[in-house]
């Protein structure tokens, strides 16, 4: 029986599932119940997704594409009951990755954390965009790229000012988790604030009643299955909004407590995102002057927010979105430097050494967060003169969560039915005899939504010209590449150089036994 040394000191219960992997502990932990809830809920971001996807969801499916949102959010709540579970039992840095290794096997758990690496790289990207969406609507000022009428004028603009936010992200992260979580604890709160006085403004204004919901804008017109057709393609705009909530984990060895903190983040970021998110939605609906016209389907929320409220008060909650839009940039790029501390500390990724490397100064991976953000404008860059950069950026980091989340889900379910699967202690979140039905809609939801994320839909992937086949397959093709092409180099290099690096490494002494949990040995 394998045997590792146990924590001593005050945090002796905090670090006691981390010393099960075999990691001591060497990141501060200083984050409290609120900070791990702000992480997912800034993650999850609802000024963020709807404002940055309003117009996606409303122009292909109308007021209708609302049911969408309940829709998503029982399927991503199953996810994140069965991530509470795991949270409970594995509060560790890079949750998907670790989690995916220990109740799948090694080879999984990398190509699960791979794909969850890529995205949430892809991610900062894609949210770093919504800057254009806000900002030139607050003034003409910000449009720095030409005057906006331009073909290639709105998509230079939106890369230009992305890059200032992800310049900030990155410069943020490499200063220490504690600057992070101070700038997004206040962000969260201005972001909680500004949403539920949105509410009440949208409430105080509305001009029809909740039955909008009920009109399709004669968005089915155009599809062989009619509405559902629509229906299926606005609901992206849905699911593109709610996942992230499982950074409250990844955040597990920095903050106290973890393994009831976490559990209780998660289900209360996305239960808040959920009533919040749809009230929002619901309400632009029932408050705006009127639904004819192009505009909301243009401009979304945004006209909506300076149409009901005007000019003065629109603005003012703008600079709010922007806010938040920014503390779920930065909630992004720090759930993603916990990801690649993790592979790296198990000798996972190219450099790991430097990559895992903890800065004695500033208590926190700083080569990742520089490296990370790097990427991120990479991905900019390469999509510098392409108009359809929101939908296309957003759609492929999407896909690659969603299966990242099945590489978790799935393999729980197996151990489920293989009677392996262990919670945490009594008196610790647990699914309990609700556990298997919980994952097992858990991973049907994943995989109905994957194939409709990834679809090659000319209304999502090529809707305006130039018209190319490699544009409406770029979903399928990247992921293909990302996902075959990253395991092709596990497989026949890096998994060769696995194991935990010496200087991660916790020295066997007392005698305290591992999980009854085993993953298959690697081969």
């Amino acid at each position: 029986m394998t045997t590792i040394e146990q924590p001593s000191g005050p945090q002796q219960g905090d670090d006691a599932e981390l010393a099960e992997f075999g990691y001591k502990p060497e990141l501060k932990r200083s984050l409290g119940n609120f900070h791990t809830f702000a992480a997912g809920i800034s993650y999850i971001s609802i000024l963020t997704g709807t404002f940055q996807l309003f117009y996606f969801g409303y122009g292909s499916g109308g007021p209708a594409y609302w049911w969408s949102w309940p829709m998503v959010f029982v399927g991503q709540f199953m996810v994140a009951l069965c991530f509470a579970e795991l949270a409970a039992r594995y509060p560790i840095a890079g949750s998907v990755y670790n989690w995916s290794k220990k109740v799948g096997n090694p080879h999984l758990g990398w190509l699960a954390g791979w794909m969850m690496l890529i995205a949430s790289i892809v991610s900062i990207s894609a949210v770093a965009l919504a800057y254009q969406l806000t900002l030139p609507q607050i003034s003409s000022v910000f449009q720095f790229v030409g005057d906006g009428t331009g073909k290639y004028d709105v998509a230079t603009n939106a890369v230009v000012l992305a890059a200032v936010l992800i310049l900030f992200t990155t410069l943020v992260n490499a200063f220490g988790v504690k600057l992070m979580a101070t700038i997004n604890t206040a962000g969260v709160f201005i972001e909680l604030v500004a949403t539920v006085v949105l509410i009440v403004l949208f409430a105080v204004h509305i001009t029809r009643g909740p039955q909008v919901v009920m009109q399709t804008a004669g968005t089915g017109a155009g599809y062989s299955t009619g509405y559902l057709g629509a229906f299926l393609v606005a609901s992206l705009a849905s699911a593109y909004v709610m996942y992230g909530f499982d950074t409250a984990s990844s955040l597990g060895e920095e903050c106290l407590d973890p393994s009831r903190n976490a559990p209780r983040a998660i289900i209360r970021a996305i239960v808040a995102s959920f009533i919040l998110g749809g009230l929002v939605l619901l309400l632009a609906l029932m408050s705006v002057s009127s639904l004819k016209g192009d505009k909301l389907s243009t401009d979304g929320l945004q006209y909506i927010v300076l149409d009901v409220l005007g000019p003065t008060a629109g603005k003012a909650m703008l600079w709010c979105v922007l806010i938040a839009v920014t503390v779920c940039a930065l909630a992004v790029h720090t759930a993603a430097i916990r990801l690649a501390f993790a592979m790296a500390r198990d000798n996972n990724l190219p450099a790991s050494s430097l990559m895992a490397r903890v800065s004695p100064r500033f208590q926190t991976p700083v080569v990742p967060a520089v490296i990370i953000g790097v990427l991120a404008l990479a991905i900019l860059v390469v999509n510098i003169r392409q108009p359809q950069i929101f939908t296309v950026v957003t759609s492929i980091g999407i896909i690659m969560i969603y299966l990242a989340y099945l590489g978790v889900t799935a393999p729980m379910l197996v151990a489920r039915l293989r009677g392996k699967w262990q919670p945490a202690a009594e008196g610790k979140f647990s699914l309990g005899r609700w556990g298997l039905l919980v994952n097992i809609v858990a991973v049907v939801w994943g995989v109905a939504m994957t194939v409709n994320l990834i679809w090659p839909r000319a209304a999502v992937y090529n809707a305006a010209a130039p018209y190319h086949w490699y544009l409406r397959w770029g979903a399928v093709l990247f992921v293909a590449v990302i996902a075959g092409g990253g395991f092709a180099y596990y497989w026949f290099v890096q998994r060769h150089r696995t194991g935990v690096l010496a200087e991660h490494r916790l020295e066997p002494a007392a005698a305290v036994p591992t999980a009854p949990l085993a993953a298959p040995a690697a081969d």
